[in-house]
């Protein structure tokens, strides 16, 4: 039986909503095994200057077994 458990990330660019989300992606690989499905939840701009795209997203990945009985 699997288990998969979500987590939310808020990654942030300065090109695009679509860079945004590869770089929370990416920041969740580095620690992260098994993600099975990323789903951008919402997108906007922030900053000062309205400079800054922003990408809310979840992130889900399995849980591994240690099958102790």
């Amino acid at each position: 039986m699997a288990v998969v458990k979500i987590i939310e990330l808020v990654g942030s660019s300065k090109t695009s909503s679509d860079d945004a989300a590869m770089q929370a992606l990416k920041q969740a690989q580095s620690s992260l095994r098994n993600i099975r499905a990323v789903d951008i939840v919402s997108t906007g701009i922030r900053g000062e200057n309205l400079d800054e795209f922003r990408a809310h997203v979840r992130v889900a990945f399995l849980i591994e077994s240690t099958d102790i009985d």
